[in-house]
């Protein structure tokens, strides 16, 4: 018999179980998961994008408007909402994230506002958060996570930072061959590509952070990308990572925000069903082939020969750069936010359904947080906000 004991996730002074909930846009990922994930004593994360889905009276006031401004400003006041209810639901355990990405629009005001909302940290992908630390300078303990995928990016920004006095909080590093979503990739060709594997990346990672002299400041390495089983979840500590990250697998919990539809064509999903292919963000992604993505991945090469700006379908430009509204060729040619908002409501015809690619822990079962966690932990029981180990055989 022996004890099995995990190491804690120390970020800017919190003490978390090292378990970290990826953020899921359009809000799959909001105050009910985040917070539920949160009170077990984990890090739970809100993503930031056009959270007013959630509210009924906030979408009164938009769904027929084209009004940029005033969405933004309606999004944001969601935004804290959720924020301040996945605090409440947390009950103080754990840590409460926003997950952003760099390629929104609102990348900046997003960041503003999760901090002036109490925001344990906030965390940044799809795409290189160089300007992170200025956006955030009037709130220094807010913890700073960047989402990376090979050690030259984390070079990139680490470098950067450091001339700027600050160092990440964290770093998630993660692994394109298996994430769901927005890919770290910047080509199809490249997202299988072996440098991104966790073996090289986080042994270059812990040789760069020695190299630069800020071995001592412990920045921990969460891996995300194709956790699934206890055994990776060791064999990823033993490599050097301090916690792991998994989306897929929280968004088909009980608490998972998103429509029940949502999480059965998830969780039902086998592999022939899971394609990689051009966001309209200019990014891989990675979905399950639903009627939506089929039509369209049948007609995407003639869509993208006819590519030309066009107005915002939606009306507030969520998307920095849009390959539908930009007219870009070489990316995608849909409304992302609209197909994301009809999967989040459970429409299985018409959504676009993020998945990563490996099978989920429990298969097609819809179970709670506690499982999964207690079950990635394995050996460990979980009463609210606290770790108790159990002995293993």
């Amino acid at each position: 018999m022996q004890k099995i004991f995990y190491p804690q996730l120390r970020i800017r002074n919190k003490s978390c179980l090292p378990i970290v909930q990826g953020g899921m846009g359009v809000g799959v990922s909001a105050s009910r998961l985040a917070g539920n994930v949160a009170r077990l004593g984990a890090v739970g994360a809100i993503s930031s994008v056009d959270l007013r889905r959630h509210h009924p009276d906030l979408m009164e006031k938009t769904v027929r408007s084209r009004d940029k401004d005033l969405i933004n400003q309606i999004n944001n006041v969601a935004l804290d909402r959720e924020i301040k209810r996945a605090k409440e639901l947390s009950q103080g355990n754990g840590m409460v994230a926003v997950n952003i990405m760099r390629a929104v629009s609102e990348y900046a005001g997003y960041v503003r506002q999760s901090c002036e909302s109490g925001a344990d940290a906030v965390v940044v992908g799809a795409g290189l958060p160089l300007d992170l630390p200025e956006l955030t300078a009037e709130f220094p303990d807010v913890a700073l996570i960047p989402i990376l995928s090979d050690a030259r990016g984390i070079a990139l920004v680490l470098k950067k930072w450091m001339r700027k006095n600050r160092l990440p909080d964290a770093i998630v590093i993660e692994n394109p061959q298996f994430a769901a979503g927005h890919l770290g990739a910047a080509k199809l060709e490249e997202v299988n590509a072996p440098h991104f594997a966790f073996e090289i990346v986080l042994e270059a990672t812990l040789e760069l952070l020695k190299e630069m002299g800020i071995e001592s400041e412990k920045i921990p390495l969460i891996a995300a990308g194709g956790v699934n089983h206890p055994d990776q979840v060791r064999k990823l500590f033993s490599l050097g990572a301090s916690a792991v990250q998994l989306g897929t697998a929280f968004a088909v919990t009980e608490e998972g925000d998103a429509h029940v539809n949502f999480k059965n064509v998830l969780a039902q999903a086998v592999p022939e069903q899971i394609v990689t292919f051009m966001s309209v963000a200019g990014l891989p992604a990675r979905a399950v082939r639903t009627p939506f993505l089929d039509k369209y991945l049948k007609k995407e090469a003639k869509l993208q020969e006819v590519a030309k700006p066009r107005k915002c379908t939606v009306g507030f430009d969520c998307l920095h750069q849009c390959g539908l509204r930009d007219g870009i060729a070489k990316a995608g040619q849909f409304c992302i936010d609209q197909q994301l908002a009809f999967a989040l409501e459970g429409d299985v015809k018409r959504g676009l359904f993020f998945r990563g690619s490996e099978k989920l822990p429990f298969g097609s079962e819809i179970r709670p947080v506690r499982d999964l966690v207690e079950y990635l932990l394995e050996g460990v029981r979980l009463s609210i906000g606290q770790q108790e180990e159990t002995q293993t055989a």
